[in-house]
């Protein structure tokens, strides 16, 4: 490749990943959005100053140890020979990032910041899993910790050439590394944390807490939709050549048509079940299609794809059932949107792709549960013994914006201070 060529290709890829990495950046926005409008009004600011708080956390912790854990100087396979110099500057340099076949990819930065926003996503998983009852600080110390190391350890396995990358484990996208890593989190953090006051009766009854705007929780489910073209789409890596480029048109249409089967699956199931179009199994719905066709939206045809979403999308609304019956109490659905369907997109792998076994998939799928819910769990505990990790049950009833922040979302309407503002 002539050199104008090569430069041309580097700077196409490297802005092609860093427009990638902003619209999985406005899933963040989507998280917020989905979870503010799933809890109660009195939740509401709480939760939003963790998705905002837990994004710069992340982007901080990743950016002094956590990629250096990920893609580091070397290591056994299991554990990496970390590598420190990123914060420091890095190294940016083309010459440094042409592969031994004279192929060119992109700039390392870019690199940073497409990785980055990833385990901002994982994190924000968690947050709508113990939402409405735990207190902010505990939530940002585990997110430290999640970001800075849990993560990044898993996510070497894979990514950074460790030895599930050797097994022959297969993730495209991160149905498992990403998806199913904060899932595992949040049920560890939930198990410990207990039920919401009300959720669940001694009769076992169980009864359902609706959230204040279904309106937000629909934009926050369209924005996240569009944040997952990045998601997917910039996992390619690159498109500045023909085949990549139609393979990155590919993962477009299949991510898409994942999330449509996703949603029309789900609503079916629900008025089957429920007797009523659901909105929010049909949004969970919607992104449980995401979440199973993120380990593999190249190779499906866009039939398969939509068919794999739809299976998810059907998961998606028995698992919510079935963990409300196991008392396991999960306001937004985050553990069977990311976690049970999450380990569907690995499983379903092999049906698309013919080199790709279920056995790395079921071992791979089992490795990243294990480290990631008894790391998190042994993480919980501890802030627990320290700190605590629930907020009192005075708080609880009056709304953690209250106890935690000292301010109310909607003022105006929740009044639990006071009058109504004009």
């Amino acid at each position: 490749m002539e050199e104008p060529t090569i430069q041309l290709a580097y700077a196409l890829d490297t802005f092609y990943f860093l427009v990638s990495g902003a619209l999985v950046m406005w899933m963040a926005a989507g998280f917020s959005m989905l979870e503010a409008g799933l809890v109660r009004a009195k939740n509401t600011a709480e939760i939003l100053t963790k998705n905002v708080s837990l994004f710069a956390i992340a982007c901080i912790m990743y950016m002094i140890i956590g990629y250096g854990i990920m893609y580091p100087n070397g290591g056994n396979g299991i554990i990496p020979d970390i590598n420190w110099t990123f914060m420091f500057g890095g190294d940016n340099e083309v010459a440094d990032v042409l592969a031994s076949d004279g192929e060119t990819y992109y700039s390392a930065m870019a690199d940073f910041f497409f990785q980055v926003v990833f385990v901002a996503t994982a994190m924000s998983i968690v947050s709508g899993a113990v939402a409405e009852r735990m207190k902010l600080w505990a939530f940002l110390l585990f997110a430290i910790i999640l970001t800075g190391f849990i993560y990044p350890v898993q996510g070497y396995w894979k990514w950074g050439g460790g030895w599930l990358d050797g097994l022959g484990f297969s993730d495209f996208a991160g149905s498992g590394i990403v998806h199913l890593c904060g899932a595992s989190a949040a049920l560890a953090g939930v198990l410990l944390l207990g039920a919401r006051k009300g959720k669940y009766g001694k009769d076992g009854s169980i009864n359902a807490i609706p959230g204040a705007n279904l309106p937000l929780a629909t934009l926050g489910t369209f924005i996240l939709w569009l944040g997952w073209f990045g998601f997917n789409g910039g996992s390619q890596l690159v498109v500045s050549n023909i085949a990549d480029a139609n393979a990155v048109a590919a993962v477009f249409v299949n991510t898409n048509m994942a999330a449509a089967g996703g949603l029309v699956f789900a609503l079916i199931t629900a008025r089957l079940i429920f007797g009523k179009a659901d909105l929010t199994m049909a949004l969970n719905g919607a992104l449980a299609g995401l979440v199973a066709i993120t380990a593999e939206p190249l190779t499906p045809t866009p039939l398969a794809a939509t068919l794999i979403g739809g299976v998810g999308g059907v998961i998606v609304v028995f698992s919510i059932i079935a963990l409300d019956k196991l008392r396991i109490d999960d306001p937004v659905g985050a553990i069977s949107v990311h976690g049970v369907v999450g380990m569907w997109g690995l499983l379903a792998v092999p049906i698309t792709n013919g080199d790709v076994g279920i056995l790395p998939q079921l071992i791979g799928l089992a490795s990243i549960f294990a480290w990631v819910f008894t790391t998190s769990i042994i993480v919980w505990l501890l802030i627990k013994l320290v700190m605590g990790i629930r907020v009192s049950e005075e708080e609880e009833y009056e709304g953690v914006d209250v106890g935690e922040c000292g301010l109310e979302a909607y003022p105006e309407f929740v009044g639990s201070r006071g009058g109504a503002g004009i």
